[in-house]
């Protein structure tokens, strides 16, 4: 059985992540959590529709009344949750490729679940393995499965209110939706705000989600933006939590970068909440350093938006975020959205009258860094100790600067070998040889 990763279950659609599957998973969350009232949607895979179906039929079997969202950026979808005090579900399975499919659940007001809720949920599932749903359940059926197109268009409304009206004229913007659930509701967006839009990748045709675009291809929207004498490109994921930003000149401004500039400029108004902000074990050395020199404090979390949130209300702080482009204004948004941290991002160039260049090289300076992703077989259960040695090593090269991360994903199939270090050919190396170390091991492919 598919169990819950880092941001929900996921799996290659219609094989592991089944109709039954999604089905039995939202009874379970239904009957677990004792939701009466559930908002669903879905991003734009092929899988996505029949998914979205077998999980509404689930949440309805487990009492709760289902409103259909249609194709919506899955902070839409938390939003809608949030504005309607009920809980949520985005059929998604983000940034991975169209094969694949997944199911993020939320809480009530929004709220993604808890470690305990998860597991709790699955001890549900296998509890219950012999009954499928439409067979004999302990709950009431919910009253109703109904179709909504309000919520998308609240979410349009709150994204347009962050600024003032027009905001963004004689201003040129690149965005690139990733063939994702941002494709009606970016461009739409930004437009009304004034702006010159040039959208690229929004055609979703079931297969193309992710597709050599979007977020994690910054160097497509780079190219758009050089050729379109843009002053700013903005890159989304698939489901639309996240965003990749691109200078006028193609420099990727990366979530780092991103939260970076984000945090200096709330600092300086008053409005950084604790004087402080979140981020996770990925993020640049340099961001820590930035952060120094304004008196920010950092908070240092696992890998994921929903650890970055758990740490954002520990500690009161308004603002966290990961190097990936999930950007959260905590009150703003219960979860990642890129459509807000890129409504902020222009919104804060405009307000400055420079060059998003500028503006990110005078924010913070990176230690040269090298990520590379490991296709493995199977992963070790303790990566850092597994490869003890081949990480003291690698330590030992860097002579005292920079570090060395390995980590399984907890979303695909993969051991992330990242690797900083004070010159980039050193980063470089070092990575490489760790990368080998894991093919060997583990078995796969880079």
């Amino acid at each position: 059985m598919l169990r819950f990763g880092t941001d929900g279950v996921r799996g290659v659609a219609l094989t592991e992540l089944t109709e039954q599957y999604v089905a039995d998973l939202g009874r379970a969350a239904a009957e677990v959590l004792s939701l009466k009232h559930v908002v669903i949607g879905r991003d734009t895979r092929e899988s996505g529709l029949v998914l979205q179906t077998a999980l509404a039929r689930g949440f309805a079997a487990g009492g709760a009344t289902v409103e259909l969202l249609g194709v919506s950026p899955t902070p839409a979808i938390a939003f809608a949750a949030a504005q309607r005090g009920c809980a949520g579900a985005a059929v998604t399975a983000s940034h991975n490729p169209y094969a694949d499919n997944g199911v993020k659940i939320f809480g009530i007001s929004g709220i993604k679940l808890t470690d305990d809720q998860e597991r709790m949920i699955e001890a549900a599932m296998v509890a219950s393995d012999a009954k499928s749903v439409g067979e004999q359940s302990n709950s009431e059926p919910g009253t109703a499965i109904t179709e909504s197109i309000a919520a998308i268009n609240d979410y349009r409304n709150s994204m347009e209110s962050l600024v003032p009206s027009r905001a963004f004229a004689d201003i040129r913007i690149v965005v690139d939706c990733a063939n994702g659930a941002m494709s009606d509701v970016a461009p739409f967006v930004l437009a009304q705000l004034g702006a010159t839009v040039i959208a690229i990748h929004c055609d979703p045709n079931g297969k193309n989600i992710n597709a050599e675009c979007g977020a994690t291809y910054p160097k497509i929207i780079g190219e758009a933006v050089r050729l379109h004498q843009a002053a700013i490109g903005l890159a989304f994921d698939g489901d639309g939590d996240r965003v990749i930003g691109v200078d006028h000149v193609g420099n990727v401004v990366d979530g780092d970068h991103l939260l970076a500039l984000a945090a200096i400029d709330m600092y300086e108004r008053n409005v950084l909440e604790g004087n402080g902000v979140v981020v996770t074990v990925m993020t640049n050395a340099g961001f820590h350093e930035a952060m120094a020199k304004h008196g920010i404090s950092v908070v240092t979390t696992p890998v994921g938006d929903r650890s970055v949130l758990i740490a954002l209300d520990e500690n009161n702080f308004s603002l966290g975020g990961e190097q990936s482009g999930h950007i959260i204004y905590r009150k703003d948004a219960t979860t990642g959205d890129g459509l807000l941290a890129g409504v902020r991002l222009v919104d804060l160039v405009r307000r400055k009258n420079v060059t998003l260049q500028k503006l990110a090289q005078q924010a913070m300076t990176s230690l040269p860094q090298v990520l590379i992703n490991v296709r493995v077989e199977s992963v070790a259960t303790d990566l850092v100790t597994e490869f003890a040695q081949e990480i003291a090593a690698a330590e030992r090269d860097l002579n005292g600067v920079g570090r060395v991360l390995l980590r399984a994903s907890g979303t695909e199939p993969l051991v992330r070998v990242m690797v900083e270090a004070q010159f980039e050919e050193t980063a470089n190396s070092v990575a490489q040889r760790l990368a080998a170390s894991v093919v060997k091991r583990l078995g796969g492919s880079r």
